[in-house]
C-alpha cells in the first residue's frame, strides 16, 4: 500500500460485526492477509490504524516510539462518549514504572506459587458448594464469581464482605454502553472513596498486605507516590485483579465443554492442564472491542504504511492470537502446540501484571473441576445461554451445569 492510499482511504466503522459469543469476526483472516494496517472509526472519537498482525501489533505495544501517555488532550478513539482517567494504562515509562513496581512484587511468579495451595483450597471448597446446591448449577455464581474475588481480597487486603459492593462498583471500569455514563462515573467514585478508605485504616492499623505496602511507601517516601496514585492504583489492581478472570473461568470451561474430545482428553492425562490454559487464553478472545490506543511519537513504517506521528493505533489481539504466520491451523483448540506465544495478557510496558496470577486460578479451578466432576455439562441448550454486553469484555452472565 503506497502512502498516498494511505492517505485517501476511508475509515471503516468498527467493530465489523457485533460480539457473537466467542467467535472471532472473520473479516480479519483477509486483513491479516490483504490489508494488516487498516483504517477504523470506533464509535467516538477520531479515526485510527488498527494492526490484525501478531508481528505488527507485538510492535505497537512494545515499541516506545508508539506512546499511551499522548492520548492526553486529544479525542482519543473509544467505545464510550466521554473519556476517563484510566490511571497507570494511561502512563509510559518511566512514570508507568514507577508505579508499577509498587506492585509488582505482589505478583511474582514465586509469589503466586505461594498462593496456590489456598486457592486449590477455596475451590475445592467452592466446587463442593455447588454439589451440594444440586443440578443443574451455575458455575458463574458458584465458582467463578467468588473465587477471583477471594484470591484478590486476600492478596491486596480488602475485606471479602464488602464484595458485593465493590463487584458492581468495578462494572465502571469495564463498560462501554452497559452502564449510562453518570451511573458509571458514580461507580467509579464510589470505588475510589472506598478504597481511599481503606488506605486511611492502613495508617491508623498498619498490615502486610498489598495496600498495607503501598501506603508504607507513600508515607516513608512521598516523592515516589502521591495519595491519588496509591488510591487509583490499589483500586485498578482490585477491579482488574477480578473482573477478567471471573470472565474468563466461565468462557474456559464453556469452550472444553463445547469440544468434547478436549474434556475427555484432559480427563486422561491432567498434565496437560497448563499448556490447555495457554492454548485456551490464546483462543478466547476476551476483548470485545480494541481499546487504549497508542499514539505514533514519529513517522514508523508499520504493516506496510507509513503511520505518521501523531496519530494513533489500536490493536486486535484476537486477530494477532489468529495470525497463520505464527499459530498453525489458528482457529482449531491444540493442546500440542509446541509454541505458543499469545498476546491475551498484552505485551511491552503494559503486559498484564496479574497474568502469573490469572494462570494459576484457570489452571487450578480446571484441576478441581476435571478431578470432582468429570461428567461435567452444559444444561441448556446454547441457544439459552446468555451473553454480557456492553462491556470491554465477552462471556456469559451464567453458565448452568450438570454433572
Amino acid at each position: 500500500m503506497t502512502e498516498t492510499t494511505t492517505r485517501t482511504t476511508k475509515a471503516r466503522p468498527f467493530p465489523f460485526s457485533e460480539p457473537n459469543r466467542l467467535d472471532v469476526d472473520p473479516c480479519f483472516a483477509g486483513l491479516r492477509r490483504d490489508e494488516p494496517l487498516v483504517r477504523v472509526q470506533l464509535p467516538f472519537g477520531e479515526p485510527a490504524w488498527l494492526a490484525t498482525r501478531h508481528a505488527d501489533v507485538r510492535t505497537v505495544l512494545g515499541d516506545p516510539r508508539f506512546s499511551r501517555a499522548a492520548a492526553v488532550g486529544r479525542d482519543e478513539p473509544r467505545s464510550v462518549p466521554y473519556q476517563r482517567d484510566v490511571g497507570i494504562i494511561g502512563m509510559d515509562p518511566p512514570e508507568h514504572s514507577r508505579l508499577r513496581r509498587l506492585a509488582a512484587k505482589a505478583f511474582t511468579a514465586r509469589r503466586v506459587e505461594e498462593l496456590r495451595p489456598r486457592t486449590r483450597e477455596l475451590a475445592d471448597e467452592l466446587v463442593t458448594g455447588m454439589i451440594a446446591a444440586g443440578s443443574p448449577a451455575d458455575l458463574v455464581a458458584h465458582v467463578a464469581t467468588p473465587l477471583p474475588i477471594q484470591v484478590i481480597c486476600d492478596l491486596l487486603g480488602v475485606p471479602v464482605a464488602d464484595q458485593d459492593r465493590f463487584h458492581t462498583w468495578s462494572e465502571a471500569i469495564v463498560s462501554t454502553t452497559s452502564l449510562r455514563p453518570e451511573v458509571a462515573q458514580s461507580y467509579l467514585d464510589q470505588l475510589l472513596s472506598y478504597m481511599a478508605g481503606l488506605i486511611a485504616q492502613r495508617r491508623v492499623t498498619p498490615t502486610d498486605d498489598l495496600i498495607g505496602a503501598m501506603v508504607r511507601a507513600r508515607d516513608e517516601k512521598a516523592d515516589r507516590l502521591t495519595e491519588n496514585e496509591v488510591v487509583h492504583l490499589a483500586a485498578g489492581l482490585l477491579a482488574a485483579g477480578h473482573e477478567t478472570t471471573v470472565t474468563q473461568i466461565p468462557n474456559l470451561v464453556y469452550v472444553l465443554l463445547t469440544e468434547p474430545e478436549v474434556w475427555q482428553r484432559l480427563l486422561t492425562e491432567p498434565a496437560l492442564v497448563p499448556s490447555a490454559v495457554e492454548e485456551l487464553l490464546r483462543f478466547i478472545p476476551l476483548g470485545a472491542s480494541p481499546a487504549f490506543p497508542r499514539y505514533a511519537l514519529e513517522d514508523v513504517e508499520l504493516g506496510g504504511v507509513l503511520v505518521r506521528a501523531g496519530e494513533p493505533v489500536l490493536v486486535s489481539i484476537p486477530s494477532a492470537n489468529r495470525d497463520e504466520s505464527v499459530f498453525p491451523d489458528p482457529d482449531r483448540l491444540d493442546l500440542d502446540r509446541e509454541a505458543n506465544p499469545h498476546l491475551a495478557f498484552g505485551h511491552g510496558p503494559h503486559h498484564c501484571i496479574g497474568a502469573q496470577l490469572v494462570r494459576m486460578e484457570l489452571q487450578v479451578v480446571l484441576e478441581t473441576l476435571l478431578a470432582r466432576t468429570p461428567g461435567l455439562r452444559v444444561a441448556v441448550p446454547q441457544s439459552a445461554l446468555t451473553w454480557k454486553s456492553g462491556l470491554l469484555v465477552r462471556g456469559l452472565t451464567a453458565l448452568p451445569v450438570s454433572w
